[in-house]
């Protein structure tokens, strides 16, 4: 197993246009393309009140190659990806890393 740790930077002012996006449209074409999430997370106290954290669950490189290609080529995603982007870009910057748990690490 392993877990892909993504950051979307937003623009100021937009955080709450992703969170919308995410939560009425991402997770359910997620699902159908069978990508698990290990989480989201906002920053309550930090550096950055304007970027979203989450976790994805793999079981390896090529489950996560297959169906994050399968995902980001979707149509349903494409035109739910336009739609929220009507009054402006969302994201400033998205940055991510594949981590694997170390020996000791109670996620497996």
């Amino acid at each position: 197993m392993i877990h892909e740790l993504r950051i979307y930077h937003c623009i100021p002012g937009r955080l709450p246009a992703l969170l919308k996006r995410f939560e009425t449209r991402t997770l359910k074409i997620w699902e159908k393309h069978g990508i698990r999430q290990a989480g989201f997370w906002t920053t309550v106290i930090g550096e950055s009140s304007v970027a979203l954290y989450y976790m994805l669950a793999w079981e390896s490189l090529a489950e996560r190659e297959q169906k994050w290609t399968a995902f980001m080529a979707d149509p349903e995603w494409i035109a739910a990806r336009t739609e929220s982007e009507k009054d402006g870009l969302i994201i400033a910057k998205v940055t991510n890393e594949i981590l694997q748990p170390t020996s000791f690490s109670s996620v497996r």
